[in-house]
């Protein structure tokens, strides 16, 4: 059951969890031993290691013990929530009227698992990840949480390997191309704990694009938590596109370790959005492992009223002539906070390497903070590598010239912001998605949200 915060109720420092939830978890899905005492043992290492500390490096700017554990630190209970409790417009087609493949979960329940029946007989398997390890045991059990994300990166990776609640497995088989996009969501209409996985595994030559959807109910003010993890596997001459939207509600506290190992000749597309939550701690990795991978990774977010978003990015250079692009873009206003801390890593075999990281921001208001931190790590001497920060305000000219011609000053700025964030909006290959986020630009530029303590 969800824990309710009492009069007097001492606040928690940690998720109020045992070993009996994992072994209850495990038991209600009725998994086999293996993963059970993979579980267990991901438990043994959280239960060893100690909250994330405020003087660390990667949480010294980003102060997450405000979440309220004894509201957000149990793991929720599905309470009757449908397919039909996730808004119309997450639920439809992305492209014309045909779904390629939808699936979706309502507080950690899978409520919704359709895959086009061509692709289903061409062997791509879309579906939730219990019904995965139950039928493709064989695809899953060495792919999970064993070459991506790791347990041992951290505590919230390790509380994720042992109580994952839900999630979605991908597999493209050797030269399949996937011609409709593929869809997934999670939706939360409650406090508490949900913890939701992305496995995908595209083999040699396989081509996808897959949009994911980060959601829940705006009427909750008690805390929440989601501790997820993403998993990409690209397999030699692989092409995906893999769009990733967060917008959770203002009571989320947002946890996540996500990481790609991109194969030889491999293409990877990964547009990152980040609008809603009251905190978002994202650490994202993209591994370029084979010669010859390319890769190229889009954020865009816009914080308001009192959220902290935090996005820290790695670039990991494994072999020679390899190429990285990343490029984030973001807003804040009112007191909001955003931090993005960005590495490029080429190791010393890694030879003929091309990275570059860039990280723009425009602060609306005077009480609104971005803190921007690029970085290179180089031992090879044959590399090309570069990174650039900015950290400014709306330039007075174009407002001036759009006020001249006519338009008011709100307007004028709202174009502007508008403007700023298209070279990411237009690599969302989904006209109707990228309304919905300019939509919601629009409503955070009018002061539409309202925070939640």
């Amino acid at each position: 059951m969800v824990t309710r915060r009492r009069v007097g109720q001492a606040k928690l420092d940690a998720p109020a969890l045992t070993q009996a939830d994992v072994e209850a978890l495990s038991a209600a899905k009725n998994e086999p031993k293996w993963l059970l005492e993979s579980r267990l043992a991901a438990w043994e290492l959280y239960a060893d290691m100690p909250m994330p500390s405020l003087q660390a490096e990667e949480w010294r700017r980003t102060d997450y013990t405000t979440i309220r554990w004894e509201q957000a630190g149990s793991l929720v209970v599905p309470n009757g929530g449908s397919f039909e409790s996730i808004p119309a417009e997450n639920r439809a087609p992305l492209i014309g009227n045909e779904q390629g493949g939808l699936v979706a979960a309502v507080d950690g329940q899978m409520v919704h698992n359709e895959l086009n029946e061509t692709f289903r007989k061409q062997g791509i398997i879309f579906t939730d990840l219990d019904t995965a390890i139950r039928e493709h045991e064989d695809l899953v059990r060495p792919n999970l949480m064993t070459k991506a994300v790791t347990p041992g990166e951290g505590k919230f990776a390790a509380l994720h390997a042992a109580l994952w609640t839900h999630g979605v497995f991908l597999y493209v088989p050797r030269g399949r191309m996937v011609e409709l996009p593929l869809h997934s969501v999670f939706y939360n209409t409650q406090p508490g704990m949900t913890l939701g996985h992305i496995l995908v595994v595209a083999e040699e030559g396989a081509n996808v694009t897959y949009l994911h959807e980060y959601l829940s109910a705006t009427d909750v003010t008690q805390h929440a938590a989601y501790v997820g993890a993403t998993e990409l596997l690209l397999g030699t001459g692989a092409n995906v596109r893999y769009i990733s939207l967060q917008d959770w509600g203002r009571n989320v506290y947002d946890f996540r370790h996500e990481r790609a190992r991109v194969g030889r000749d491999s293409q990877l597309d990964w547009i990152l959005g980040t609008m809603g939550s009251r905190l978002t701690k994202d650490f994202t990795e993209i591994e370029l492992d084979g010669e010859g991978s390319w890769t190229r990774m889009s954020g865009l977010y816009f914080a308001d009223t009192n959220q902290l978003i935090d996005h820290d990015t790695q670039q990991n250079h494994n072999a020679p002539h390899t190429t990285s692009d990343l490029l984030f873009k973001g807003a804040l206003k009112d007191e909001a906070r955003s931090v993005w801390q960005g590495m490029i890593k080429v190791l010393p075999n890694a030879q003929q390497t091309d990275g570059f990281q860039a990280n723009r921001n425009l602060v609306l208001s005077k009480d609104a903070r971005a803190d921007s931190i690029p970085g290179l790590e180089i031992e090879a001497n044959d590399v090309r590598c570069t990174h650039a920060a900015t950290v400014g305000k709306l330039e007075e000219e174009p407002i001036f010239y759009l006020m001249s011609r006519g338009i008011t000053r709100a307007d004028a700025e709202r174009l502007l912001v508008l403007g700023f964030f298209d070279p990411i909006m237009e690599r969302i290959p989904f006209e109707e998605v990228r309304a919905r986020l300019g939509a919601h630009i629009e409503q955070k530029l009018a002061g539409v949200a309202e925070a939640v303590q």
